[in-house]
């Protein structure tokens, strides 16, 4: 049923719907608006805002209903192409978007006056028409929100923008180059769907059902065709039943490490068999039974790729995928089980001159751009003295964990060193024996002391790595999200790759990289969280994860 001061109204407003016009319902609307029926009835402007539930129907008082329905009006066509939102705090209808959404959207945390209400209004209704009108013009089904293709221009750092990604390649297999696609997609549990009911009120219920959700998945897989996946939150059961056999039918190799206790999922990395073979899969269990701080049971997996072209040399590639502890309060265990992903890709990556072979770490790293477990990714090196516990992810803008980083983070015995590297038994060895030879000279001691501590707070790695997104938009500096749902919508996930010295691309600070790598040529664009809350968060009725999926291309560039 329509609200009561609506039904009032009566027969005195009526609207003509234009299928190019797309109104913000929760709005006054200036015009005067007519049913498409032509009644004869007297039109007049809506004088109050009216809010609809996204599963309103039409009340009979809207004149002869037989005569209505003998119109070539669609009302399924109104409500489908419509940009709803539902506002008012009352309502209850299970499409209801979250105060806290609201909040957020709006940029005020209390009471607003009548005059900013108005603008906001006005501002939401010409972006939803913007939108809108985008969809009209370059999206096939309607509800959804057009993802384009980015492709970084050969010669500048400036971006071209194409409707699909077959349009900046050049003969590429003419000139014998290796280009390939990477996904980075956390496909949402549904066990951990289930967990959090509390994360996804705002959806209907019927798309947060793995029946419905899985294949939209697999159709996402499908239409954007990576050459390599990186799946986070692939819920072992429903891989082993349908998830590995549908990616093998569409020519994917497949290889999964599921997380270790009892928790009901993992991490998978697919890769395309016609593009690569695989020379050694490696999975990282974060779990130590011997280590207090490693009590959760997280997991990563590092493949190293072999392409299947001719090349001078015997080229490689590792992809390494992972899902890092969520608790926003335990950087610590975060750091530590990156340190842990770190070292074994150290232990996979290098190659017979002693150089690192091109590396892409994937993964829902739950840190948010930034932060100082972003920085360290990035920049290679983190002085962590006096860092607050909660303050390592950046998830909190008022972090409750205030407990600082004890030095060293983890303890010896873990074997991983403040570079991010394996410990060989033979190296603690030479360090014990250098540790007696140093104690005889006791001139020296004190000043290799006072040098320990002055480093002991500082990890380093050298793997040298880029981002393959930007993570706000240049034109309006507006974060973009990969993930959005009733609590937040952040970006925790990420590509990160080795990237080429030629890379124009490539971040600041990483022209020291070492020669050869990778060649960052686009990307899919990501979006706004006012973009995807058009479409009602996610997962919705075309999106089935709460997540989305990242995607870029590159080119291996050999040394």
């Amino acid at each position: 049923m329509l609200p009561r001061h609506v039904q009032r109204l009566g027969r005195d407003w009526i609207a003509h719907w234009n299928g190019s016009q797309i109104f913000t319902l929760n709005s006054p609307v200036s015009s005067c608006m007519r049913w498409a029926g032509h009644y004869p009835w007297p039109s007049f402007p809506l004088p109050v805002p009216v809010d609809f539930s996204a599963n309103w129907r039409l009340s009979p008082f809207f004149g002869p209903w037989r005569q209505f329905q003998n119109s070539n009006w669609q009302l399924n066509n109104f409500t489908q192409s419509c940009c709803f939102h539902l506002p008012n705090p009352s309502m209850k209808s299970e499409g209801e978007e979250p105060l806290t959404k609201k909040r957020r959207l709006s940029g005020q945390h209390g009471a607003s006056t009548p005059e900013e209400e108005t603008n906001f209004s006005n501002q939401k209704e010409a972006f939803c028409l913007s939108v809108a009108q985008y969809e009209e013009k370059h999206s096939s089904k309607k509800g959804t929100v057009k993802r384009h293709w980015e492709y970084f221009c050969q010669h500048s750092k400036t971006m071209k923008i194409f409707e699909n990604k077959e349009t900046d390649q050049s003969n590429k297999e003419s000139e014998g180059k290796f280009d390939f696609t990477v996904m980075s997609y956390n496909i949402l549990s549904q066990n951990l769907l289930e967990d959090n009911s509390h994360l996804y009120k705002h959806c209907r219920q019927h798309v947060l059902i793995w029946t419905y959700r899985f294949p939209n998945i697999l159709q996402e897989i499908k239409q954007l065709d990576a050459d390599v996946l990186c799946l986070q939150e692939v819920q072992e059961d429903h891989y082993r039943t349908e998830i590995k056999s549908s990616l093998e039918s569409l020519g994917y190799h497949c290889e999964y490490k599921m997380r270790t206790g009892r928790k009901p999922d993992g991490c998978a990395i697919c890769f395309k068999a016609s593009k690569f073979s695989l020379i050694s899969s490696n999975p990282v269990e974060f779990f130590r039974h011997d280590i207090p701080l490693l009590d959760r049971d997280n997991v990563g997996l590092v493949l190293l790729l072999q392409p299947r072209f001719h090349c001078k040399t015997n080229a490689a590639i590792c992809i390494a995928n992972t899902h890092l502890l969520y608790n926003p309060r335990r950087g610590d265990i975060k750091l530590t089980q990156l340190a842990m992903l770190l070292a074994e890709i150290a232990s996979v990556a290098p190659q017979k001159d002693g150089t690192f072979c091109p590396i892409i770490l994937c993964g829902d790293f739950n840190s948010v751009p930034g932060s100082p477990l972003y920085r360290f990714i990035k920049e290679g090196k983190l002085n962590y003295e006096g860092l607050a516990i909660g303050k390592v992810s950046g998830q909190e803008q008022f972090p409750r964990g205030q407990r600082i980083l004890s030095i060293p983070i983890w303890p010896k015995k873990l074997g991983i060193s403040q570079n991010c590297v394996y410990e060989t038994k033979q190296q603690q060895k030479e360090e014990n024996a250098g540790e007696k030879l140093e104690a005889a000279k006791l001139d020296n001691t004190q000043e290799i002391v006072i040098a320990s501590e002055k480093l002991s707070s500082k990890l380093q790695h050298h793997l040298k790595l880029s981002s393959a997104y930007s993570h706000y938009f240049p034109e309006t500096g507006i974060p973009e999200v990969t993930t959005c749902h009733s609590r937040s919508a952040v970006t925790v996930d990420y590509i990160f790759y080795s990237a080429a010295n030629n890379n124009t691309a490539t971040q600041p600070g990483a022209e020291d990289s070492f020669h050869g790598g990778l060649k960052l040529l686009g990307r899919l664009a990501l979006l706004t969280e006012k973009d995807l809350w058009t479409v009602n968060g996610l997962p919705n009725e075309h999106n089935s994860s709460d997540h989305l999926p990242l995607l870029a291309q590159f080119r291996l560039i050999e040394r």
